[in-house]
């Protein structure tokens, strides 16, 4: 401790020296060793969860504050996640942080502080999720009447799930699937929030069927007990779920988050299980009920029709009445039809021969001749408007031929020549500086080797002794060596080893000079 760094200190100094590393692991092996396990009650201030996992909080009372630190692996096990206002006690180390010259407590488990604090933090979590509407009713989703298939969230060893299974049988046998889970203790939230999102992640065609409907069941407990059903990770998976989820969490008078959130709430696991599914034999009864009045209504419904339908033929004619009108009109038709017919082709014949008797050779030659005169006016037009045509598209053509001759290629080889020229302008830029950095960084690196190399510590006036290819530290080894080899930062020089002369005993008696190892 500081003791032992005391005790370091040369003779001759008055005040100690240290860095502060130094000081730093002295306060913090001091205040680890006297508060190695500690137990603190007060109530948590500021919260903050970095991406890293850790938990940085604050923990104060009316006069001080102290902070407080959950690691990663320890915040992930915590049965009650810490909330700002919540009074807590905390276990866990005091330390200290060197980096920021500060004193804080390692957590290693945090308890809310007694039953009002659990009932304070419940009744913020429920104004919280009440706030963000996830008690409004407009947002539950109505029960499936008759569910093929029933998750069951619970645990399989208790009467619980037999109470539920034993009921379903009576009233309506359904395929139940049961997800396992711890339904109090650390594990309690976790494994149930799991069960609902993993009962919603189930595809509808599968290797295991996708329930209609999701039952959460847990017996009656004190408050500890059921405190798992209070996490807002539970209530939220449930708020969340599109499956509709009936909550049977303890006894009728018992509430948790999760009663609220859900689709319906079951004041016990029997219950729920009556809620789920109707009873088969009433269903049976009801259907046949219906069924012996469709048939009543069937049969009355023709009776009617029959009866109606034979009043009305009574009120209808006799067929051969309703047909005698209209064969007498076809028959008169059938007489007009000849003298109609001959009389429309004589009219026609006639208007025919007076059609041909216009018709002269000298007609139609003037109509020919009127023709031929009009082509020959339009071919005396267009002969020069398809001479025009042709040189307008001969200068046109020309002109493109001039614009695709050689100076279009030059022109184009001149500007990919400009940019080749500009690249490698660049290229060779950034060549130079990369060499240029290169340079610097070796320059740092061979800097960093002389300072770190014990030459440099030789140009101060230290020296190395060695015997042989050995380096000698000690006057026992310098005494038993034949020779010794001197090395000084400007070469090295070779002395005689054995016993220290007069000369030598006397120096070893003086201070030793700061510029040499001897």
């Amino acid at each position: 401790m500081l003791m032992d760094l005391i005790d370091d200190v040369p003779e001759g100094v008055n005040a100690p020296e240290f860095s502060v590393t130094e000081i730093s692991g002295a306060i913090k092996r001091v205040i680890e060793g006297e508060f190695g396990h500690v137990r603190i009650r007060g109530e948590i201030g500021r919260v903050s969860r970095p991406r890293s996992g850790h938990v940085y909080l604050d923990l104060k009372d009316d006069r001080s504050v102290i902070s407080g630190v959950i690691w990663k692996g320890v915040a992930s096990r915590l049965s009650t996640p810490p909330e700002e206002g919540m009074e807590v006690v905390a276990t866990g180390r005091v330390t200290t942080f060197g980096g920021q010259s500060k004193y804080q407590i390692v957590i290693e488990e945090i308890k809310p502080a007694g039953m009002g604090a659990l009932m304070a933090l419940l009744e913020r979590r429920k104004a919280q999720l009440q706030a963000e509407g996830l008690f409004d009713q407009d947002r539950k989703r109505p029960l499936p009447y008759l569910p093929e298939v029933i998750g069951v969230v619970t645990s399989p060893s208790g009467a619980v799930i037999r109470d539920i299974l034993h009921r379903l049988r009576d009233r309506f046998p359904r395929k139940v699937l049961i997800w396992p889970v711890a339904v109090q203790g650390e594990k309690c939230a976790r494994e149930v929030t799991g069960a609902i999102e993993g009962f919603n992640a189930f595809e509808r065609v599968g290797a295991l069927p996708r329930p209609d409907l999701i039952i959460v069941a847990r017996g009656g407990g004190s408050v500890e007990d059921l405190w798992g059903f209070n996490e807002e990770s539970v209530a939220r998976a449930a708020a969340g779920s599109s499956i509709p989820l009936i909550s049977a969490v303890g006894h009728e008078t018992d509430t948790t988050l999760i009663d609220f959130v859900s689709d319906k709430r079951a004041p016990t696991p029997t219950a729920a299980a009556e809620l789920a599914v109707p009873v088969r034999h009433e269903l049976l009864a009801w259907i046949d009920g219906l069924g012996a009045r469709m048939v009543a209504a069937l049969s009355q419904g023709l009776q009617r029709r029959g009866q109606r339908l034979a009043d009305l033929s009574r009120a209808l004619p006799r067929p051969e009445a309703l047909i005698e009108t209209p064969r007498q009109h076809l028959d008169v038709l059938g007489d007009r039809l000849g003298p109609a017919l001959m009389t429309g082709v004589q009219r026609r014949k006639v208007a025919l021969a007076d059609a041909a008797g216009l018709l002269r050779p000298s007609l139609l030659q003037r109509g020919l001749a009127s023709e031929r005169r009009r082509l020959e006016t339009l071919a005396v037009r267009v002969h020069p408007m398809l001479q025009r045509n042709l040189v307008g598209q001969r200068d046109r053509l020309s002109g493109n031929v001039s614009r695709l001759g050689a100076i279009a290629p030059h022109r184009d080889l001149l500007d990919r020549r400009d940019r080749l020229n500009g690249l490698s302008a660049r290229l060779v830029d950034i060549g130079q500086r990369r060499i240029e950095v290169l340079k610097d960084r070796l320059a740092a690196m061979d800097r960093l080797r002389e300072t770190l190399s014990y030459k440099s510590t030789l140009a101060r006036g230290y020296a190395v002794v060695r015997s042989g290819s050995e380096i000698v530290t000690s006057q026992k080894s310098a005494k038993a060596a034949p020779s010794l080899e001197i090395e000084f930062s400007d070469g090295r020089v070779t002395v005689a080893g054995g016993a220290p002369t007069k000369a030598a005993r006397k120096a070893s008696k003086d201070p030793p000079d700061q510029g040499s190892l001897f």
